[in-house]
């Protein structure tokens, strides 16, 4: 019978301490609360909570869901309460249920913006690490617009970095020509880890209706259909810059976790899988040990970015 205490799944992610690497990704956990009625958030590595942006935010008008194979395309448009609202009422409810540090993922629309909500994120003491989201492909005129760019990414990164003294780390976009370019132009401005990848831009077309099939007619598409492309951008990353990695997209499984592992990422999150299954995470916490032992892993951070 296997021990689980014999195996450390335990990783660092720039001196935050996770019990395990298994992140509930931003925009897919909401700030928790359906969950909890399901299981012990506690077991959770940590939790990116729904992006925060300074003002709050309806979101894209609906259809905002498109199904494809392998996966689906959401455009729902950074909806959240606005940062305010989010301190004052969701991060209190949140901590009640939940002990360990959250990574606060933020959003703006202007640098201005961003360093608003990273210097409120920083005086929460339940935030253990800051994401600022610069690859949301589902808004205009920001979000994705800096991290296609690395100088714009860069100034951002640079903003926010002297408007916290937390963990910063930049969650990229896949849909750009050279993502290692993106991640050195924040490594150099004082990014402490990256997040990637976020979701890649796509479409689906109602051929009754001869219309796109979400009202923004592009959105971000997750799931297992990106998973590929999200090991292959986060070992080419984790080979370019000196930065722990969450890596994430696509995945579903503790089979998933440790290649993406052994791509060169730190931690991982998970995001679509837990629309689909809400008991996921717990899954895969429970899987990571009984896989490591039939691989032979002792120790989650021994495989880090082994494959050359």
């Amino acid at each position: 019978m296997l021990n689980k205490e014999l195996k450390n799944t335990s990783v660092n992610l720039s001196g935050v301490i996770l019990d395990n690497p298994v992140i509930p990704a931003s925009g897919t956990f909401g700030y928790g609360q359906e969950f909890a009625r399901l299981y012990d958030l506690n077991i959770l590595g940590s939790i990116s909570f729904k992006g925060t942006t300074l003002e709050p935010r309806f979101g894209n008008p609906q259809p905002r869901i498109a199904e494809c194979p392998g996966g689906l395309i959401n455009s729902v448009g950074l909806q959240n309460p606005g940062l305010e609202k989010v301190i004052s009422e969701e991060l209190p409810a949140l901590g009640r249920i939940y002990k360990k540090p959250l990574i606060a993922n933020i959003s703006g629309f202007s640098i201005d913006e961003y360093v608003k909500c990273a210097e409120a994120m920083d005086r929460q003491k339940q935030v253990g690490i800051i994401e600022v989201n610069v690859s949301c492909p589902n808004v205009h005129n920001g979000g994705m617009a800096y991290g296609v760019d690395p100088k714009s990414a860069a100034e951002v990164t640079n903003a926010v970095r002297k408007a916290t003294k937390k963990p910063l780390y930049i969650k990229l976009s896949p849909n750009v020509t050279d993502i290692t370019e993106i991640a050195k132009a924040c490594e150099s401005a004082g990014a402490d880890g990256l997040s990637l990848i976020n979701t890649m831009l796509g479409m689906r077309i109602d051929i009754k209706s001869r219309s796109p099939v979400i009202a923004n007619k592009m959105g971000g598409l997750s799931g297992p259909a990106i998973f590929p492309i999200a090991v292959r951008m986060v070992y080419q990353v984790a080979k370019a810059v000196k930065l722990p990695i969450i890596g994430m997209g696509g995945i579903s499984s503790a089979k998933d976790v440790i290649e993406m592992m052994m791509a060169g990422a730190t931690a991982t999150q998970v995001g679509a899988a837990n629309l689909v299954n809400p008991m996921i995470c717990r899954d895969i916490i429970e899987e990571l040990p009984v896989l490591m032992d039939k691989l032979k892993i002792n120790r989650l951070e021994e495989i880090i970015g082994i494959v050359q």
